[in-house]
């Protein structure tokens, strides 16, 4: 069922990636279920974000260092030195990308993996950047650039969600339902050989051939492989490793073992190896934390391990980059005529406090005075702003506190 064509400018990120709508996702497939959408009922293409051209360039021209690329033939990881080289006089660090030895190893029919794209190739970083908003998870990208009837890795699940976007040739993915559903981080395929191979070898649940357009969506604990049909292939891996229930247990639980109940010495004398001994201390222990548990005392955890997560998760993924030097440029001749607007992706709490104004970033905290704080919040809500006109200040106060907030790295220039 085709959504229409969407263009890459008004379509939100994840619905580029789903032929189903937002809220049917979330419920039937989102850590549930597979779902494969085509080219023709997405509506839409994956060139604006990445292409044979943009993968040349990075090989050749970018100066590509490890750990942005590796190579794996059949299955097996390439070490560095098999694609990387000395850039010659003036750039003679041995781990940047050598396009000569790259290009024999791809010739040979090994897989290239370009890795960390949402940091080094810009509309993969903005896509990226719209995708974690919406997903409220962090995310990354690789690219996989397979050469032709080539198999990059064997059957193996991901410990994270993955979104599959084919941007060229054809690929036949492989998919089977997993062996251990929802694995975590430290739960790797590899502790499951023999469970992943006999599953492998049976009936897949999905077995089709994405061409350029298509995008397929695997929960972690998905098995799958894909093998190059035809010429060269490439697809975007966008990884998932979605925040669970655990880690808010986690963080719950660090919060319990600081409460009164869990402080008292174990017994003097008592033999630490001897079940026997430490039997009693350990009911103990587990009354005691399920009572933390089952009291009123997790209701005022909850907003401490909100805090805990959310900085966690600021701290995994990156804001817009800053442009240092036409931002100290338009520092030099800022006016009340210039536009700016907030940085995008940037997390930011605005508090009063009394007589100031406090923009609570996530490693500092800029005070103004209070009689800024509609203006700073109105920048905060988003949308690009002339300066001039920001409420609650004149135009030379507005330039001094937008000066600030440029120099600080919290607004952008909005050209």
């Amino acid at each position: 069922m085709s959504r229409g064509p969407d263009t890459t400018e008004t379509a939100r990120a994840l619905e580029r990636c789903i032929a189903v709508p937002v809220a049917r996702f979330a419920d039937e497939y989102w850590g549930r279920r597979a779902l494969l959408s085509s080219a023709a009922d997405l509506g839409s293409t994956f060139d604006d974000l990445f292409s044979t051209e943009a993968a040349d360039e990075l090989l050749s021209v970018r100066g590509l260092r490890t750990p942005f690329i590796r190579m794996a033939k059949d299955g097996t990881v390439l070490p560095q030195s098999a694609f990387t080289a000395p850039g010659g006089y003036g750039a003679e660090v041995g781990d940047q990308v050598s396009s000569e030895k790259v290009l024999a190893e791809f010739a040979a029919g090994s897989t290239i993996v370009l890795q960390g794209l949402h940091r080094t190739w810009p509309p993969i970083q903005e896509f990226t950047r719209r995708l974690v908003a919406e997903l409220g998870h962090p995310a990354q990208v690789n690219a996989y650039i397979t050469p032709a009837s080539s198999r990059g890795f064997d059957p193996h699940y991901d410990v994270h969600d993955v979104f599959v976007l084919q941007i060229a040739g054809a690929k036949r993915w492989v998919i089977h339902e997993p062996v251990h559903e929802l694995p975590f981080a430290d739960e790797p395929w590899s502790d499951r050989r023999g469970e992943v191979a006999a599953r492998a070898a049976g009936a897949p649940a999905i077995d089709t051939v994405l061409r350029p357009g298509d995008a397929l969506y695997l929960p972690r604990g998905w098995l799958h492989s894909a093998t190059a049909l035809g010429g060269t292939t490439i697809h975007l891996t966008i990884g998932i490793p979605a925040v669970t229930r655990a880690d808010l247990a986690r963080d719950l639980i660090t919060r319990a073992l600081r409460s009164d109940r869990l402080r008292a010495s174990l017994p003097l004398g008592v033999d630490l190896g001897d079940p026997d001994q430490i039997a009693t201390d350990v009911r103990a222990a587990a009354e005691d934390l399920i009572g933390f548990l089952e009291s009123a005392s997790v209701g005022s955890a909850v907003d401490e391990v909100a805090h805990t997560v959310g900085s966690r998760f600021r701290r995994s993924t990156r804001p817009e980059p800053v442009r240092p030097l036409q931002t100290v440029d338009l520092l030099g001749t800022l006016s009340g005529g210039d536009r700016v607007r907030w940085r995008e992706g940037l997390h930011a709490d605005v508090r009063d406090e009394g007589e100031r104004v406090a923009v609570v970033l996530p490693t500092t905290t800029i005070r103004l005075p209070a009689s800024c704080g509609h203006a700073v919040r109105t920048l905060h809500a988003g949308g690009t702003h002339t300066v001039g006109s920001l409420p609650g200040l004149d135009e030379d106060d507005a330039v001094v506190v937008v000066r600030r907030l440029l120099r600080e790295g919290v607004l952008v220039p909005a050209s």
